[in-house]
């Protein structure tokens, strides 16, 4: 079971700027790890641009 922690909630921004900082640099990843990191992104994107919402 989750249960919120406490504080203040975390700040979306902070979720979407650390998940585009994850896209630098792919030119230098082999291209088989690409839909891995692009997945990894997307989920953490999509987590925070939800919780947007929720504020």
């Amino acid at each position: 079971m989750n249960y919120p922690l406490p504080g203040p909630p975390p700040n979306p921004a902070d979720a979407i700027e650390g998940a585009l900082q994850r896209l630098e640099g792919l030119d230098n990843v082999e291209v088989a790890e690409h839909v891995a990191r692009f997945d990894a992104v997307h989920a953490t994107l999509t987590d925070a641009l939800s919780s947007i919402d929720k504020v």
